[in-house]
Parts: structure tokens; C-alpha cells; sequence
């Protein structure tokens, strides 16, 4: 009752896999559960889901998360977040009416993710023999999670891959990163067709690229920022394709690396920074780090 799928980007795990299991004999009328590690990909995966379906979120396809859901009494896949998976399975260990649980982009290994894979394996193998598990990824060891899932079968799928140009551009020293990035982002417009997805550190070098590149783009080119502390509606907007005949430029942090998909983007440039959390043992507080 249990499986580890590893494929490649772009293989369709996320949308196409739980609606193939829409249609199994064993899932009766209970729910699937798909397990997202952000916010953002969650929404995007109950959109494409119910877009591939013809309906709109919260018919067949919906998604929870905290203060925020859009389910019915229809709804057979339900998107979550980590929280809300640890919070449900807490509140009733049975997980009545839901049929299986798929994790998506394992190989994020947060502790909310990891501690929910572990309540649900304890739920299948002392209380719901049936409760199917999935666990996804593209770049998992999977032998080593299927050992953790009492040697559940892996499945492998190879996926197309498709001609990628990889350029490296320097950084003089002394030129602020907000400036080279600008100066990057203008050139790719000007020399290749399609949109642009640039990854920068962190809120502050998005809104200082974009005053940078503000007027001096093509009247046809939209710059929008992407970051976690972005409303729901403004992150939805980011990863929309733009309408026809327009280019967009979506200023990222690493919120867009893993498990989303932006339609028309044909150039990525990456600053090659990062920022992320560190633990100060001698203050006993975590600060950020670039």
C-alpha cells in the first residue's frame, strides 16, 4: 500500500499523478490527500488540477491551508499544507474518509514533513492497513525513503530533457547586485524572446531590481516580484502566464525553485545568492544569512 515516485521537473507528478488515482478501484469515496511543502505551490497545484478537470478550485479539486481552504462536499483531492496534515492526523489518528496520502516533493526533508510522514506510517500500520502512501520527488534517494516504508516499490520515470545554453556572467567587484542583476535581466530581454525569471536573495534585492529596471523595459514587458511575504492573490498573479502578446519578468526568491511551474519563461538567471536562517549558539537566536 505504499510507493516512492522519482521523475524528473515537468513530469506531471504534482497534477496528473492524483488524478489518475481519481479513477482507482481501492479509493471508493474516500479523498486523496497531496501533501505540498509552500503555500504557493499548493494553490498552484488545486488551479491546474481543476483547470485540467474544466471546473474551478474547491469543486473535485481543492486545497486548505492555514486561514485559508476552498473545499465542498465534492472535493476528492484536497491540497495541504505540512501543518494541516500533521494537524489532521493529531486530531484523528484514523484519518476517517480519506483514502491516500501523497507527498510531494519529499526531498525539501522540513520537520513538519518529516514528522507527517512519520504520524501517517504509524497510522497505516496500526490502524489503517489500507491508507495508501506516496512519496514523490525529483531528486530523492529513493531506495533509502523506500527502506523507511518497509521496502515499498520505487518507481522511476526518466522524462525528456530538453537543450539548456548556460552562460556565466562575472560580477565586477564593487557593483551592487541589484545592479548586475538589472543589467542581465535587460540583456536577456533584448537578446531572446519569452519571459524572464531572475533569483535574487530576498525582498529588499527584488524591490531595488525592479526601481532599476522600472522604465527601462519594452512597453510590453510586466515586472512582478515573487516572495514569500506576498499576499496569495499577488503570488498567483506572479506565476500566471501573461496574456498574449506580453513578456513578464518575475523577480524571485528561492520560493520559486521547487515545485511550481511559471508557463513562457524561456530565460532563468540566478544572482547566486542566497539567504537562509542561522543558528547563533553563542546569542541562542537565529539571524539570516546571505
Amino acid at each position: 500500500n505504499s510507493a516512492v515516485l522519482v521523475a524528473p521537473p515537468g513530469a506531471g507528478k504534482t497534477t496528473l499523478v492524483p488524478l489518475a488515482l481519481l479513477d482507482a478501484p481501492w479509493l471508493g469515496a474516500g479523498k486523496i490527500i497531496l501533501l505540498e511543502p509552500r503555500r504557493l505551490a499548493a494553490r498552484a497545484a488545486a488551479r491546474r488540477m481543476a483547470e485540467l478537470l474544466g471546473e474551478e478550485p474547491g469543486a473535485t479539486v481543492g486545497y486548505a491551508m492555514r486561514m485559508e481552504n476552498r473545499i465542498s462536499a465534492k472535493t476528492r483531492i484536497v491540497v495541504v499544507t505540512e501543518g494541516v496534515l500533521a494537524r489532521m492526523i493529531l486530531d484523528d489518528p484514523e484519518l476517517p474518509g480519506v483514502s491516500a496520502v501523497i507527498f510531494d516533493e519529499f526531498h525539501e526533508r522540513s520537520l513538519d514533513g518529516d514528522f507527517g510522514l512519520a504520524l501517517a506510517l504509524d497510522v497505516q500500520g496500526a490502524l489503517r492497513p489500507d491508507l495508501r502512501l506516496a512519496v514523490m520527488s525529483a531528486t530523492l534517494d529513493g531506495a533509502r525513503v523506500a527502506k523507511l516504508m518497509s521496502g515499498a516499490p520505487v518507481v522511476e520515470s526518466e522524462g525528456r530533457a530538453f537543450p539548456v545554453d548556460i552562460r556565466y556572467d562575472e560580477r565586477p567587484a564593487g557593483i551592487a547586485i541589484e545592479d548586475a542583476m538589472a543589467k542581465a535581466i535587460r540583456a536577456a530581454l533584448a537578446d531572446e524572446s519569452g519571459s524572464v525569471l531572475a533569483f535574487l536573495p530576498g525582498q529588499r534585492e527584488i524591490e531595488r531590481t525592479a526601481e532599476r529596471l522600472a522604465g527601462k523595459v519594452g512597453t510590453d514587458t510586466d515586472i512582478v516580484p515573487l516572495y514569500g511575504m506576498l499576499d496569495g492573490k499577488a503570488q498567483d498573479a506572479a506565476i500566471k502566464p501573461p496574456p498574449a502578446g506580453r513578456r513578464k519578468v518575475v523577480l524571485a526568491t528561492s520560493i520559486a525553485e521547487t515545485s511550481i511551474t511559471i508557463d513562457g519563461v524561456r530565460v532563468v538567471i540566478d544572482s547566486g545568492l542566497s539567504r537562509l536562517p542561522r543558528y547563533e549558539p553563542a546569542s541562542g537566536l537565529t539571524r539570516l544569512e546571505t
